[in-house]
């Protein structure tokens, strides 16, 4: 009797242990495809980063513990200058507060669609950047894959490609001669191309073009160093006041 309590508990657990392994395979197979243009920009973007940091007097392995844990592109960038000036800690938390004021935006869009995932959580949190963002908030997931897995994957995909190419770059940028300028334009055209196939996915575009308007706006009102602040509030206020109206066309459409 006891024999076959314990064996039925074994092959319980095989089972929830099999289930659970399937989920993260499908959410893998599911969450692949959406990160392949990111790979592209982050892949050559990374490379150029690391080749920065090689030519700016740092071993390879400063760009992979920073792509590791600090994983902020832009802030990846300006570190170099301030690992090579002077220390000023109170200097370099503003600087980093401004340049990644964004994710605060981000953040607040996210709370909804990061409930109960557990401790993959605090890794969502952490991971996140633009492409993550844009990709675990607009994709249709598949009813019969995991939402949490799948934004882990997403997360953790981008991440890897941006880790691989900041450290092969930081590896090989002694011995590559090119030059690097207007590489980062990678970058801008992934968002274009993220942002039409969102708007050829939708059939509501008003959300679109309300932040279209309003980023242009703000470009007039603060110039082009600092409308991204003032733009992020407009669009966050403005959506936030319009999203029920919103969500009742989408449900209509």
């Amino acid at each position: 009797m006891d024999n076959s309590v314990c064996q039925a508990k074994s092959q319980g657990a095989v089972r929830a242990d099999s289930a659970k392994r399937s989920a993260w395979k499908k959410a893998l197979a599911a969450a692949f495809p959406h990160t392949i243009p990111i790979f592209a920009g982050f892949w050559f973007l990374g490379l150029t980063y690391g080749i920065y940091m090689n030519v700016s007097g740092f071993s390879f392995w400063y760009p992979m513990l920073m792509s590791l844990t600090i994983f902020a592109g832009s802030m990846e960038f300006v570190a170099v200058n301030l690992l090579l000036g002077a220390f000023h800690p109170l200097q370099a938390f503003v600087m980093t507060l401004m340049i990644n004021a964004r994710h605060l935006f981000y953040g607040i869009s996210m709370l909804d669609k990061y409930k109960g995932m557990g401790w993959k959580k605090i890794y969502l949190i952490f991971g996140m950047c633009d492409e993550s963002f844009s990709i675990n908030y607009t994709a249709k997931i598949p009813e019969d894959v995991d939402r949490g897995w799948f934004m882990f994957f997403v997360t953790l995909l981008n991440q890897c490609y941006w880790f691989m190419g900041s450290t092969l770059g930081g590896i090989f940028g002694s011995f590559l001669r090119f030059d690097t300028e207007g590489l980062d334009f990678v970058m801008t055209a992934m968002f274009v191309v993220i942002f039409l196939e969102q708007w050829l996915k939708d059939k509501n575009h008003v959300s679109a073009l309300l932040g279209i308007g309003i980023s242009l706006l703000a470009r007039i009102a603060f110039g082009s160093e600092g409308f991204m602040i003032p733009a992020m509030l407009g669009i966050l206020g403005v959506l936030t006041l319009v999203r029920k109206p919103l969500e009742k066309g989408g449900e209509t459409a």
